[in-house]
């Protein structure tokens, strides 16, 4: 009777110290990355078309739904009543937007630029982000009572979201194969970059909707949802994009078929991609009652990478002289993606 209580005492926060609503201990900077894509070829990874195509699927999934967090996090500011909190959602607005712009550009200058068709893709994350997932889903205006708690249950998404893409991110930071296969260095810092500041940010979303009053049970069955979801968005993108091109489209990819679920797995083995089955692994920690982000990734990894990567570099050294012919000029005000 008393683990009972305990497990029910803990998921009504009673029986420790208040839990901060912050967790997150640095300052989150906008790094305004920039990539050249003339160089990358469309197997980044080389002669691995089925990975490299794989991976580029996330630029296509990620933009809409990062602009779409945006929006969200901006009508949730006036509701966050910890200064600390309120800052590091700033920044993970900061943050979030410039991921959507760097994917954008490896769409419309490499992708596009490669014969790759995007824009079946991105309808489908328009649709999911900017229909299903509106302020008014399918166009349908939501009484006044349901608009904070619709507002509630998409932060929990978020959080969910981002749990996924610490572990992902994570994955990346440490991946020792896409080097030894010489890697496109621009690519790769693309997703390391965005991956490291994935590992940054990781406890706001979560913090957030924790302030704002999101339970756990909501949370768990959130996470019943999104992790099927995702993993069928990525599959079904990832196949349309290897349909266009012919060492790939005789196998005629799809979603429903086996062929791309097996090499996902093949490929997998050999460390080119996260196992599905080892990404559904890292969804169980997301499920416990005392589930917390900041232990779920490395801030120090990230810090490191976040020195050595090239793009984070050059927007660093540019701030820096910018800043420096600025000193004496008026502040400017920051407007929120």
């Amino acid at each position: 009777m008393n683990a009972i209580a305990n497990v029910v005492n803990a998921l009504r926060g009673r029986g420790r110290e208040p839990r901060p609503a912050s967790k997150t201990e640095i300052e989150l900077k906008q790094r305004a990355v920039k990539f050249d894509w003339k160089q990358t070829p469309i197997d980044w990874l080389p002669n691995e078309p089925f990975s490299s195509y794989f991976i580029n699927e996330i630029n296509l999934i990620l933009p809409e739904g990062e602009f779409w967090f945006c929006r969200l996090y901006n009508k949730a500011l006036p509701m966050i009543t910890d200064e600390k909190l309120r800052e590091d959602v700033r920044g993970f607005i900061k943050q979030e937007a410039m991921h959507a712009r760097g994917h954008n550009t490896a769409t419309d200058e490499y992708l596009a630029q490669r014969g790759i068709n995007p824009e079946r893709n991105r309808a489908v994350m328009k649709h999911l982000f900017n229909v299903i997932l509106d302020d008014k889903p399918f166009g349908k205006t939501l009484p006044k009572w349901a608009e904070k708690q619709w507002l509630l249950a998409r932060l929990g998404l978020i959080a969910t979201i981002e749990h996924l893409t610490c572990v992902l991110g994570m994955y990346a930071l440490e991946n020792k194969e896409w080097d030894k296969l010489g890697a496109d260095p621009v690519l790769l810092d693309l997703i390391r970059w965005h991956g490291a500041e994935e590992v940054e940010h990781r406890s706001v979303a979560f913090d957030l909707y924790q302030h704002l009053g999101g339970s756990y049970f909501s949370r768990y069955y959130m996470t019943l949802l999104v992790f099927p979801m995702i993993f069928g968005i990525w599959v079904d993108g990832a196949a349309n994009l290897m349909s266009q091109d012919q060492r790939l489209a005789k196998h005629k990819p799809a979603f429903y078929k086996p062929w791309v679920w097996v090499n996902w797995f093949k490929e997998s083995r050999r460390g080119l991609l996260p196992s599905p089955l080892w990404l559904a692994y890292r969804t169980l920690p997301y499920f416990s009652p005392w589930y917390d982000p900041s232990h779920e990734g490395s801030t120090e990894l990230a810090a490191e990478y976040l020195t050595r990567s090239p793009a984070a570099k050059a927007a660093t050294s540019v701030a820096a002289a910018a800043h420096g012919g600025k000193r004496h000029s008026a502040p400017q005000a920051v407007t929120m993606a």
